[in-house]
């Protein structure tokens, strides 16, 4: 009975396994059990009807039969137009990646330097986008970037150019928004990793004779890497699967992997090939999650 009353003592959750298993639960529901139904379509083949796929085990006369179509994966690696969209979605992920980085760096740096109330401003103004739809942000530059926009419509009226520029429907236009729309995603932990330095280590070589530029160099940048990789990370990823952008304001030959997806599933209607494009396009994105959690690992057996 003993042994009974310390099994159940051992077996009952503590607080902590119980304040851990409701997130841990939402994300299996909703994340996890979502995505292996795409990857299970995914080795399905297309067929006329609803659900407009093949079932990939069937029972007949007793027997089961599991039928694995691969011919979508082979056919992603064989075409050449599915290649050229990855390898553009990665362009245009890592592009908006390294000038998200060359503007947010000197706002983040500039914001954790200033005083507490002014720091407390200009948070808020890094998110107050976040206040208004995302949808309706990106409708926004349509109306500024429009041959007859409002950019256009003032730089003609201060004489600086004498004919619109063409940039809606071009790839500058897609940079454009996608910079904007996930400068925040960058701001962010770059600024919770500067506000946290220890500005008594500037102060030392200050007092040893570098100079500025040497200082942060040596100093501001390596304790700032940490919140470099969160921050670029956290723009590459869903930069590489971004549709509504490239759909609002880039042109017809603008080939990002999130229109691929959206025509496959509901213009050809095509799931199991839109399944097998998502799969390949989630495969690619754990490339730099996994570069990612080993960099965290080293630096913590590091500090240990």
């Amino acid at each position: 009975m003993s042994r009974l009353l310390t099994w159940a003592a051992r077996m009952r959750p503590s607080g902590r396994t119980l304040v851990i298993s409701g997130p841990f639960i939402w994300l299996v529901l909703f994340f996890m059990v979502p995505f292996l139904l795409v990857v299970k379509i995914s080795f399905a083949d297309l067929r006329l009807g609803i659900p407009p796929y093949t079932e990939l085990a069937s029972l007949k006369d007793g027997t089961i039969t599991i039928a694995l179509q691969l011919g979508h994966y082979a056919f992603l690696l064989s075409d050449s137009l599915y290649f050229a969209t990855y390898v553009n979605s990665v362009k245009v992920a890592a592009v908006t990646t390294f000038y998200c980085l060359l503007i947010g760096y000197p706002m983040a740096y500039y914001i954790a330097r200033s005083n507490s109330a002014t720091r407390n401003l200009l948070m808020m103004g890094v998110m107050l986008p976040f206040w208004t739809s995302f949808l309706i942000r990106v409708y926004a530059w349509i109306g500024i970037l429009k041959n007859n926009g409002l950019l256009n419509n003032f730089l003609l009226w201060t004489g600086m150019i004498h004919e619109p520029i063409e940039l809606y429907h071009t790839n500058t236009a897609v940079y454009i928004g996608m910079v904007y729309s996930y400068l925040p995603f960058l701001v962010m932990p770059l600024y919770a990793h500067l506000v946290k330095m220890d500005l008594r280590l500037l102060e030392a070589a200050y007092d040893l004779g570098a100079k500025p530029w040497t200082a942060f160099w040596r100093i501001t940048l390596p304790l700032s890497k940490n919140g470099i990789v969160a921050g670029c990370l956290l723009v590459f990823i869903p930069a590489v699967g971004e549709y509504v952008i490239p759909e609002l304001l880039g042109g017809a030959d603008t080939l990002m992997i999130g229109r691929v997806m959206w025509d496959e599933f509901f213009n050809n209607a095509d799931w199991p090939m839109a399944s097998a494009v998502t799969c390949a396009m989630v495969l690619l994105l754990l490339v730099p999650m996994a570069l990612f959690q080993h960099y965290q690992t080293r630096q913590l057996e590091e500090r240990t």
